[in-house]
């Protein structure tokens, strides 16, 4: 069976691996390298990274769908297309090429979540289950036929990061199931329903922006889903405010505590916030121009204390 395996994210790695270790990945599709910090220096994607360590070779075109990379598929004489976090769509001349045709494991249950961000807005919605679907591909965007799908709880200590990691891993064990049946020919393609379909858009920096009018739990989900980018924040003192963890705040009822957005109470547990349903304990914090820290470390370097207010900034931040 000859593979080209088309990754880009940390998503993809765990599938490269396992596909590497049994069948022949006559190329690695991966986006190009980008220039990164004050020295430009060029940084790989994290499956490039993988495929040299494997010593398998890597094709990084700018533009998939283009006539060059094209040429480039067809001399290749590949069985399978195998997708995983790509980052770009495949037309359907690119698609026709394999000689069975493509398959793409996606980070949930389709036809919920079609899209860049499942395993995002699955934890920002405070979904409890979600899961991959491994599918035959097609030219619109997550709509081909289910091959494989495994349902998954989710906890509600898992984060965006978390839960990719776990849907990673069983990308890669479906993948290797799908494509045996495929071998032997056992395989079914069930067409998804079209009544159930949701998306699950690419998150904009936006996205991260917390409005401490809706519901402690709500904010909770968020500050979860948008890790690692674009990351939950707020303002306090005009001051961006990043907010990695936090919990529910089990005693607290809202009551006449406050408005959203104020601090109603300042402990070594952390920084209690009214919100629009119930409170919200901050555990992890970065105000602008300084490091990560605890929130008992916060704290004790700020004049912070009940009444002081977070929220959209008093003044324009440029």
């Amino acid at each position: 069976m000859n593979i080209a395996f088309f990754g880009s994210a940390k998503f993809a790695v765990p599938a490269l691996k396992a596909l590497a270790g049994l069948y022949n990945v006559s190329c690695v599709v991966t986006q190009p390298d980008k220039q990164k910090g004050r020295g430009l220096t060029l940084e790989h994607t994290a499956v490039k990274d993988q495929a040299l360590e494997l010593k398998l070779k890597t094709y990084q075109p700018v533009k998939i769908n283009h006539a060059e990379a094209i040429a480039f598929f067809k001399k290749l004489k590949p069985d399978l297309f195998v997708v995983a976090a790509y980052g770009q769509i495949l037309s359907q001349e690119v698609l026709d090429i394999p000689q069975i045709f493509s398959l793409n494991a996606h980070a949930s249950l389709l036809p919920k979540y079609r899209g860049a961000a499942p395993i995002n807005w699955a934890i920002i919605n405070g979904d409890t289950k979600t899961g991959l679907s491994i599918i035959k591909m097609e030219k619109a965007m997550d709509s081909g036929p289910i091959i494989l799908q495994k349902e998954i709880n989710i906890s509600q200590a898992d984060t965006a990061i978390s839960l990719e990691g776990k849907l990673a891993d069983i990308a890669a064990r479906l993948l290797l199931e799908a494509i045996h049946s495929i071998e032997k020919r056992n395989y079914i393609l069930k067409p998804q329903d079209d009544k159930n379909i949701t998306f699950a858009p690419k998150l904009k920096k936006e996205d991260g922006q917390i409005n401490w009018e809706k519901s402690a739990i709500d904010i909770f989900n968020l500050i979860k889903g948008v890790l690692p980018w674009p990351g939950a924040f707020t303002y306090y003192n005009d001051k961006l405010l990043k907010i990695y963890r936090s919990q529910l705040a089990r005693a607290l009822g809202r009551g006449d505590a406050g408005e959203p957005g104020q601090i109603i109470q300042v402990s070594k547990e952390g920084i209690i916030v009214e919100t629009g349903k119930d409170n919200l304990i901050i555990e992890e914090l970065q105000i602008e121009g300084k490091r990560r820290m605890p929130a008992e470390e916060f704290i004790a370097g700020h004049r912070i204390s009940p009444g002081d207010r977070l929220g959209y900034p008093e003044k324009k931040i440029a």
